[in-house]
């Protein structure tokens, strides 16, 4: 196991996307095992030395940058192990160190899709698991959690458990029992809360009666314990993709078309789950993909009339930042909606009068607007769509400004309202700013632009605002990005005092010596240990 104490070594562990500069750290781990990991994790709980797990430095929310002591970076832990394929998907177990973007491009040479796609594909496996991550394409398949079979796991004692999706659950009160290697068993309670009835959430512990153990560490931000390696289900790769950016002129036609298109898509996965969101991964696998055992080959792959796989938002202040490079962007738009949806070659045509049918009924600016139906086509307009958050980046960096980024869902009958209070809030101050991302789940990010530090703090209480908002409706504060260090002081808009009490009690349940990812989720008073 490599280990590296020289500070200019350590430097770039040190930050994330979040662009938060505080961290410090005595030592830099490189393991190359669950073994590994054990022996680190015993020696730092004895002397109670904080362990921050690091993965490739792409989270949003500072839960990688540490508060001292010691950094378990996974690089090491880079290997795809297996992989096995069936008629109607697979699975592949792979190491928590192994980048996302090689993990996909290995299943899908394959012939078969693992669905979770946050944005920055350069992500590691690891750190999807500690984030529950989503992106685009969570609008039909679910986040990370609906693709998790097993997880091998370090706990900060040391000990190393082996979890597989079905067989712990909690009891009926909430009550958590994981027996361990040593003929110990591991007791926890579960919290009271109850989470958003939103369709992302990413805030705190993972909590619902029945629970599977497993779903605990999932979206745990490292504070529990150690994800070393994961089993991952896999879909079969759909045959053709019809992708298209539609252009309005008009917020309400922009609105009354995505919500149409949100709509006939849940339909049609409740027709076609049976189940229902819920049911076993075999159904969930084979009602998201709409296919069947006793369906032909052909049949399997069907997509049903509008099935929209992503369905993301642009308003104008995005397009105007886009039409610094896109000059064919119609200058009568005022936004616009990007979607996917699976085809193959006996439902081409069929999906294809459907998307144009309610593109014009809802008096888009159809013949402006972009369709791809080959590789090379879809490619450019992905490459659209993942360029507004490049261009702002830029401007940040121009302006030495950090951006005022939310992350906040709703419910279905609240989005109209909550985008509305976007832009109600936002217009009369003059900052810059702009609104896009997952329309299909209700789940926009607003990114304000301070020009300067005057602006920024205007921005700042804005944002509260806005949290404070979300959460009336119903919503939750981060629908992806996580809590981490960042957010950790909203995290009591959300949750009752004691609430917050019970995730810190569980916590100490896992990580009696309070080792790992100090700092994450919770302040420092709910941790302290005797």
């Amino acid at each position: 196991m490599l280990t590296k104490i020289d500070q200019d070594y350590i430097r770039p562990f040190l930050s994330d996307a979040s662009y938060l500069s505080n961290g410090a750290a005595d030592r830099l781990v490189f393991p190359t095992s669950s073994e590994d990991i054990a022996d680190v994790l015993k020696e730092a709980a004895a002397s109670r030395t904080p362990v921050t797990v690091s993965g490739a430095g792409t989270g949003t929310v500072g839960g990688r940058i540490p508060s001292g002591g010691i950094i378990l970076a996974t690089d090491k832990l880079a290997r795809i192990q297996s992989i096995s394929c069936s008629e109607i998907g697979g699975s592949a177990v792979a190491e928590a160190g192994v980048p996302l973007a090689d993990l996909q491009r290995f299943v899908e040479a394959q012939g078969l899709i693992y669905p979770p796609d946050p944005t920055e594909r350069s992500c590691y496996l690891g750190g999807t698991i500690a984030t529950n991550a989503s992106g685009s394409r969570t609008f039909k398949y679910g986040p990370t959690r609906d693709y998790i079979r097993r997880l091998k796991i370090v706990l900060s004692t040391g000990d190393i458990i082996d979890l597989r999706r079905g067989d712990l659950k909690a009891d009926a009160v909430g009550r958590v029992s994981i027996p361990l290697l040593s003929g110990d068993v591991l007791q926890a309670q579960l919290p009271t809360y109850q989470m958003p009835r939103t369709r992302k959430h990413a805030c705190g512990y993972y909590v619902a009666p029945g629970m599977d153990v497993i779903d605990l560490f999932i979206g745990s931000e490292g504070t529990l314990g150690v994800v070393v390696e994961a089993e991952v289900g896999l879909l079969p790769k759909p045959q053709g993709l019809l992708t298209g950016v539609v252009f309005f002129d008009a917020e309400q036609h922009l609105l009354s078309f995505a919500g149409e298109v949100r709509s006939l898509s849940l339909q049609t996965r409740v027709s076609a789950e049976g189940v229902g969101k819920f049911g076993n991964l075999m159904e969930r696998a084979l009602a998201v993909t709409n296919r069947s055992p006793a369906q032909s080959d052909e049949d399997r792959c069907s997509p049903l009339p509008i099935d929209a796989r992503a369905l993301e938002y642009f308003d104008n202040n995005s397009l105007d930042f886009l039409r610094t490079k896109y000059e064919t962007i119609p200058k009568a738009a005022v936004g616009a909606v990007f979607f996917e949806q699976e085809t193959n070659t006996s439902t081409e045509e069929e999906i294809v009068a459907n998307w144009m049918t309610v593109v014009e009924r809802n008096r888009a600016l159809s013949d402006s607007s972009w369709f791809a139906m080959n590789e090379s086509d879809h490619a450019r307009l992905r490459e659209f769509r993942h360029a507004l958050p490049v261009l702002m980046n830029e401007w940040f960096a121009r302006h030495n400004q950090r951006k005022v980024s939310t992350d906040m869902s709703v419910p279905d009958e609240a989005f109209d309202v909550m985008l509305r209070y976007y832009h109600d809030t936002l217009r009369p101050t003059g900052l810059r700013y702009t609104v896009f991302g997952h329309i299909g789940d209700n789940h926009v990010h607003v990114n304000i632009l301070p020009r300067d530090d005057s602006e920024a703090a205007i921005a700042r209480d804005i944002y509260l605002h806005f949290v404070k908002r979300a959460i009336e409706l119903g919503g939750t504060l981060s629908a992806e990005h996580g809590i981490g260090k960042l957010k950790r002081d909203y995290l009591k808009l959300l949750y009752t005092e004691d609430n917050l009490r019970e995730m810190a009690a569980l916590k100490r349940a896992f990580d009696p010596a309070g080792i790992l990812g100090r700092g994450n989720m919770f302040d420092e008073k709910y941790l302290a240990v005797d």
